[in-house]
């Protein structure tokens, strides 16, 4: 028995229309692919607002300098001198906004008689240049020696994207110790976990691989976190904090996020880890 000859028109129609949604769903997918791949510095960085003076922001003791990096870029940088007998904080600022964003938290370490040093990354505002992981742990590096070379205590603090290069200081350089805010175990972690369905591992430029420098880092490590962070999950600071060498703590904040972690009593927490190591007696002098 012959089947109907429209019966072969509809199966050629429904197949020519199952490829056409399949080629169109792989055009779609290469688009979105190929718009991730082309701009994902822009999710990665994310520099905003305008750069203030530490002087708007009543800070004391605080000026604005100005570093060359090797390549001759110009980065915008915030310090100041500590009092006798206390360390230097060298902070490394999260992804969003510029260094007047922070101007609480540095505050809170200039109070407690801490010299600082908060340099704004390459194309963020008051530096030069285009940020990438290559470039910005090769400054990081640069403004290290620049603040050792005025004085010979010094206090890594790395801030979410800045923990990753708060990490590799640590791991080139001597400090005394490191300090690392909602960190991640790796930007390719987050980004696999944000599109599962991206090929991110072949595609990322800056995946920021902290946890396979952690283990380099033989300074006396606290990780604070936030229990309830939606950006970076906690267990990504739980994962870094087992796979780091002793001596190192981990605090937890339950009733925080990735943003309110000074809020809540993240320096208070840095100070008793940095007395506790020696590094300073370190109780706030206002």
């Amino acid at each position: 028995m012959r089947a109907h000859p429209t019966l072969f028109v509809v199966l050629r129609k429904a197949v020519r229309q199952i490829g056409m949604l399949i080629a169109t769903g792989l055009v779609v997918y290469a688009a979105v692919v190929g718009y991730l791949y082309f701009f994902q510095r822009s999710f990665v960085f994310q520099p905003g607002g305008v750069l203030g003076s530490p002087e708007e922001e009543s800070l004391r003791g605080v000026e604005v300098v100005t570093i060359s990096a090797a390549d001759g870029t110009s980065l915008a940088a915030w310090y100041a001198e500590p009092q006798a007998g206390k360390p230097s904080v060298l902070y490394f600022h999260g992804n969003a906004d510029n260094l007047s964003a922070r101007a609480d938290r540095f505050r809170q370490i200039r109070d407690s008689g801490f010299g600082l040093l908060a340099a704004s990354y390459r194309g963020y505002p008051g530096s030069g240049g285009s940020p990438s992981e290559r470039a910005l742990l090769a400054d990081a590096l640069e403004l290290f020696d620049w603040l050792g070379a005025r004085t010979d205590s010094i206090v890594i603090h790395g801030e979410s994207l800045g923990t990753a290069v708060a990490i590799h200081v640590a791991a080139e350089r001597p400090a005394r110790a490191l300090l690392l805010e909602a960190p991640f175990t790796a930007a390719l972690d987050i980004a696999k976990a944000t599109y599962p369905w991206a090929p991110v591992a072949y595609l990322m430029r800056d995946p920021f691989l902290s946890r396979e420098r952690i283990a380099r880092v033989a300074e006396p490590l606290l990780i604070l976190h936030g229990a309830n962070d939606r950006i970076v999950p906690v267990e990504h600071g739980r994962r870094l904090f087992e796979a780091a060498n002793e001596p190192k703590a981990i605090v937890v904040f339950e009733e925080a996020d990735h943003q309110d972690l000074w809020e809540v009593g993240l320096w208070p927490a840095a100070l008793n880890f940095l007395e506790e190591h020696g590094v300073a007696a370190a109780r706030a002098s206002r």
